[in-house]
């Protein structure tokens, strides 16, 4: 069986790699070939990640895209994550249902949104629906959680599978968890997720290293100083160390804004903690309520002073971390890894 990906990025960018990539040697493995067609290469995600827009990148990678289209009855299968062509209408999508081609379309975040409440009007009046027409005319919606299931079935999806965003547990040891000090806080994600979640968290982050000086933070994926606090350390990223990184810590962090796009995040952060055996402390928002349960894996919080004394709470008790670190671990080898889900894409793939 032949399989094209229709990728938005390469493996740089942590949705495609999670989402695609990381299946690929498993679906291989199976007797599928497998080819992947990004929409963005590299060097247009350096640029993004450093804050520029290479317009004659994005300008090629439409083009580019429209040239890998004429290609598709060359393959069994036709895998699009997200959209065909972002800011455009469904029109490539419906040429495929039109030539009968029942395309996997994959979401791991609520890009609706991007449509639908955007506070430009031309979008939000052009393109409001464009998502749902593209789940319409598909064959399979794989979903991350429930909130982009029911999304997909209000837009009138044949068929919806939820996949939620998962681990490797061959990359994943356990912590061995220790009464040592420091006791290190950690979060771990791109600077676009930073100023959005944990920017916000500034006061309280602060107020805390007041009250426990022997309390340090990693934030890994930022390495200028962004005035969090004197007992701060900015850790680069690689694909190749943030699972060491993550070891590290003792204590992991998920803040979210309260709002509709939050409610489509897949919690792939706390995933990644609880591989290894760390509890989360999370905002009480969408799918974190569903990985991070209080009293058996972690910690929910609110307001600046429960997630002071979330963390102090985890700090002071090691039984407590251990405890609820083991019940993350288990529950990530039960829903929240490859080994698991591998096979229900290896089903949907071969339907």
């Amino acid at each position: 069986m032949k399989i094209l990906y229709l990728t938005k990025y390469t493996r740089m960018a942590g949705s495609s790699r999670m989402r695609s990539y990381q299946y690929f040697p498993y679906l291989e493995k199976a007797g599928m070939q497998v080819t992947v067609k990004p929409f963005f290469d590299d060097a247009y995600l350096k640029d993004f990640y450093a804050g520029t827009k290479n317009i004659s990148a994005v300008v090629k990678s439409y083009i580019k895209r429209l040239g890998v289209l004429f290609s598709v009855f060359r393959y069994d299968r036709v895998v699009i994550e997200k959209e065909i062509f972002p800011f455009l209408p469904a029109l490539a999508e419906w040429m495929l249902k039109l030539l009968g081609i029942q395309y996997i379309v994959d979401y791991d975040d609520a890009i609706f949104h991007n449509y639908d409440q955007s506070a430009n009007p031309i979008i939000k009046n052009f393109l409001g629906n464009k998502i749902a027409y593209v789940m319409r005319f598909s064959g399979t919606v794989v979903a991350g959680n429930q909130y982009l299931a029911d999304y997909a079935a209000r837009s009138g999806a044949k068929n919806i599978e939820i996949i939620p965003t998962v681990i490797d547990l061959d990359r994943y040891p356990i912590k061995q968890t220790t009464d040592t000090d420091p006791c290190i806080v950690g979060w771990i994600g791109t600077k676009t997720t930073f100023e959005k979640h944990l920017l916000p968290c500034k006061d309280w982050i602060k107020a805390l290293q007041h009250q426990e000086p022997n309390i340090r933070f990693h934030i890994v994926g930022i390495t200028e100083d962004m005035d969090l606090g004197k007992n701060v350390k900015y850790i680069r990223w690689t694909e190749e160390t943030e699972v060491a990184e993550i070891l590290k810590m003792d204590i992991g962090l998920m803040p979210l804004q309260d709002s509709k796009w939050e409610k489509g995040k897949c919690a792939y952060k706390l995933i990644q903690y609880s591989a290894c055996g760390i509890p989360g402390v999370a905002s009480d928002v969408g799918m974190n309520r569903e990985v991070t349960v209080p009293g058996e894996t972690g910690i929910l919080a609110s307001a600046d002073e429960e997630w002071i004394q979330a963390i102090k709470t985890l700090k002071s008790n090691t039984e407590l971390r251990q405890q609820l670190g083991r019940n993350a671990r288990k529950k990530v080898e039960e829903r929240y890894c490859i080994q698991q889900t591998s096979t229900k894409w290896k089903e949907i793939l071969n339907h």
